[in-house]
């Protein structure tokens, strides 16, 4: 199991991400531009597949409210503009900036807008690195395009599946967007849903924050503790994670945070060239594909 690097050395290294990869840990990706400022997360190391990645057993209480999507959308800008007409200066190489998916993959959500998604886990360093730049770019997306979370789970050991299950169910209950940043900050400044121990490495998997303890986060913005611990152990959020997994699959994501646009392409932040390129890149993506190129 990899060791986390001191907070001062990960603040100089180029943007990271919380990988797919099995057994080493992946290697920071260097931005293309030396324009971003972003510092970086270490990067952690599960498992492709674990048995931890199951559903819960179904409860028997009430379902969650029905909903396809796995993820819910971020709120628009009120002053969003139109889509700027797509122009292709040669500034973004597919390849290179960005990855076509083939054969184009469903949206998460039934979204008739241009889908801009970011793939994440509250439990990821670089994700929480990422996360006000995440918020940015849904305000700054055009008015024919919207933003949605998709939650992963393949990171037992950072407790990955216990943050997808929370998700889903704050989107079910509709206090996902709301509590988004206090689930980071429970993660990463106050601890209360941290996978790492205080003397340093990771707790083991008996000793990681459960949805009990994300309920007490949820339960700040108006959610019933029971009713959420609940409506999380349900066949509804059971049935919202595995196609959220599937979702992750199709896509071919092997890091967090990623980004997807419509389930066409994908990028990374390392792949952009840091944050605000991110921002540009899916901007940049969207009229591509708004134009129908």
């Amino acid at each position: 199991m990899f060791k986390r690097l001191p907070f001062l050395f990960a603040a100089a290294m180029a943007v990271a991400a919380c990988s797919h990869d099995s057994d080493n840990a992946s290697a920071p990706q260097s931005p293309a531009s030396a324009t971003s400022s972003a510092p970086a997360a270490p990067a952690s190391t599960p498992p492709a597949a674990t048995a931890s990645t199951a559903p819960a057993p179904a409860s028997t209480a009430a379902p969650a409210p029905a909903s396809s999507a796995p993820a819910s959308a971020a709120a628009p800008a009120a002053d969003a503009k139109p889509a700027a007409p797509f122009v292709d200066s040669g500034k973004w190489v597919e390849g290179k900036n960005y990855e076509l998916i083939e054969p184009q993959q469903p949206k998460v959500s039934g979204t008739d807008k241009v889908e801009v998604v970011e793939v994440f886990s509250y439990g990821c360093p670089a994700c929480n690195l990422f996360h006000t730049t995440a918020d940015q770019m849904a305000q700054q997306l055009p008015s024919n395009a919207t933003m949605v979370f998709l939650p992963v789970s393949f990171n037992p050991a950072e407790n990955f599946p216990m943050f997808q299950r929370a998700y889903l169910t704050a989107q079910a209950l509709g206090v996902a967007d709301k509590g988004a940043d206090a689930m980071y900050d429970a993660a990463w400044k106050t601890k209360e849903l941290s996978s790492e121990k205080p003397s340093g490495g990771l707790k083991p998997s008996d000793q990681l924050p459960t949805i009990e303890d994300a309920a007490k986060i949820y339960a700040k913005f108006g959610a019933d503790p029971k009713e959420f611990v609940a409506v999380a152990n349900s066949f509804a959020i059971n049935t919202k994670m595995k196609r959220a997994d599937e979702l992750v699959q199709k896509y071919g994501v092997m890091q967090t945070p990623t980004i997807v646009i419509n389930g066409k392409y994908r990028y990374t932040v390392g792949q952009a060239g840091g944050y605000p390129q991110a921002i540009e890149l899916a901007q940049w993506l969207v009229s591509k594909e708004a134009a129908g190129k």
